[in-house]
């Protein structure tokens, strides 16, 4: 079974594209599920159901959706094979542009909205730097010369990608890129696989409940910003 990390800013489109790339796969004859990993509530794999693929849904809650991800992801490989699914996105938000769900030897697609503005992609980390594949959606929507802007900056964030301009809505570019991600390397086991960069650090006494304000209740994990009108005293 092959394994793709689908990932992308909240409403970009990758559900669309998931749908536009599965059903053009699913004429080729390959069984495709989707697992959607989400925070709060989601309602993705109603549209997943009814074009008739196998779905599981996977909310965080209060746990970040990275550290949430890579806790589930080996059940979810698990799922997809008792499933006996020939292909199985993993599809799921990155809230904060610092997010990276993506693992070493599986194909990786970070889909992105031409809308976001041009320097959007400079602005998102290994989410977008260290994915294959690089997916810019909504393009119809904006000239021709932002297109190629927005494509441009993208190819700066990540020069080792391919990039493709896909339509969720017409379909429009999802031949060729359901024909990239049918070339991925199949994934037999998550065991002894690693991440292609490290989480985001979160190890503080807001990530366990506390709510109270103050220097007297931040232990752990803790970054202070640094005002240039601030005089640093010297003990």
């Amino acid at each position: 079974m092959q394994l793709i990390t689908v990932a992308g800013s909240p409403s970009v489109g990758k559900t669309s594209v998931i749908l536009r790339v599965a059903e053009l796969l699913g004429r080729q004859g390959l069984a495709v599920g989707v697992v959607k990993l989400d925070s709060l509530s989601t309602s993705d794999d109603q549209l997943y159901a009814q074009k008739g693929l196998p779905v599981a849904v996977g909310l965080a809650g209060s746990i970040c959706p990275d550290h949430y991800f890579v806790s589930n992801i080996e059940d979810c490989l698990a799922w997809g094979q008792r499933q006996g699914l020939d292909l199985l996105f993993s599809e799921s938000a990155g809230l904060c542009n610092r997010c990276s769900p993506h693992i070493q030897g599986v194909m990786a697609v970070c889909v992105v909205d031409a809308l976001a503005g041009v320097h959007t992609p400079k602005k998102i980390g290994p989410m977008l730097r260290l994915a294959d594949l690089a997916v810019i959606t909504k393009g119809d929507i904006v000239s021709q010369v932002e297109r190629e802007v927005f494509a441009y900056q993208v190819r700066l964030a990540n020069p080792g990608a391919r990039a493709f301009f896909c339509n969720g809505i017409t379909g429009q570019g999802a031949s060729d890129l359901a024909a990239a991600i049918a070339r991925a390397a199949p994934t037999h086991s998550l065991e002894g696989q690693r991440l292609r960069f490290p989480m985001p650090a979160a190890v503080c006494p807001y990530c366990v409940g506390e709510t109270a304000i103050g220097e007297t209740h931040q232990r752990g994990n803790v970054k202070k910003m640094r005002f240039a009108d601030q005089t640093e005293v010297t003990p």
